[in-house]
């Protein structure tokens, strides 16, 4: 009966999102068009000046890692919701309620993961209109689509703990801050290779590098020919950590 109530309860704040999103509408779209703005903007402005190393068209080295990114960009709509909910009150008022602290949490993640989905899919559908394609097959288009959801699930922990951590909506700015050095700091719109030596380095060992590279490598896209291994290890690191904080912090709210 525990795992039906978890189960139960994380679907009814699960749909109390769903619900926001309708009523709503307008704070997703700007955040589904946001990610198809930069995807544009790369491809057609600067796109031009980018050369692939080893050769390929820019478009097809360029889309899965603005997939990569979009996954990241979605840290900060964890946090602002996160953070705003207890800010309000709304996540004292769920400390109160006979329910497992762990479905308030996993409520927030399966709404996130439900979002990030369809921005994925609306990404996937710009990227064809401009002339991306995968080369390798369904199977593989599949499993590089799986490796993108499993970064944005271990990031949105991240976010999560840090909303409960830190607990200030004004935070959010330095937040953005951050994301984006990260990742540009990457491999998502140009290879290492092009970078000076030390900061060639630290890209590679970007957890979005590691994931850009892998999608790249299962979509058939130029740019990678390294393992696939360290955009599974990344983010089943992350979520090690982070999840279990989380869900500890949000035990311990005062």
């Amino acid at each position: 009966m525990t795992a039906y109530w978890l189960i139960s309860d994380s679907w009814t704040l699960t749909h109390r999102t769903l619900l926001h999103w309708r009523n709503q509408p307008a704070q997703l779209i700007l955040g589904l068009l946001f990610p198809v703005m930069v995807l544009l903007m790369f491809a057609y402005l600067f796109g031009g000046a980018m050369v692939v190393p080893g050769g390929g068209d820019y478009r097809e080295f360029l889309l899965p890692g603005m997939f990569t990114l979009t996954m990241a960009f979605g840290l900060e709509g964890t946090y602002t919701a996160v953070a705003a909910d207890a800010q309000r009150g709304v996540t004292d008022r769920f400390r109160t309620m006979p329910i497992s602290a762990a479905s308030v949490v996993t409520g927030r993640s399966v709404a996130d993961m439900l979002g990030a989905a369809v921005g994925l899919a609306v990404l996937i559908a710009c990227g064809l209109a401009i002339g991306w394609r995968w080369h390798n097959g369904p199977a593989d288009a599949l499993l590089a689509v799986g490796l993108l959801l499993l970064l944005r699930y271990a990031l949105l922990w991240l976010g999560i703990w840090l909303a409960l951590a830190v607990g200030k909506p004004e935070t959010l700015m330095a937040l953005q801050i951050l994301v984006w050095p990260l990742g540009f700091l990457s491999s998502v719109f140009t290879s290492p290779d092009t970078m000076p030596g030390w900061l060639g380095t630290i890209a590679e060992w970007n957890p979005l590098s590691a994931t850009a590279d892998a999608t790249r490598q299962l979509f058939g896209n130029p740019g990678s020919d390294g393992p696939i291994w360290p955009a599974v290890v990344w983010p089943l690191v992350l979520l090690a950590v982070f999840a279990p904080m989380a869900i500890r912090r949000y035990r311990r709210l005062t």
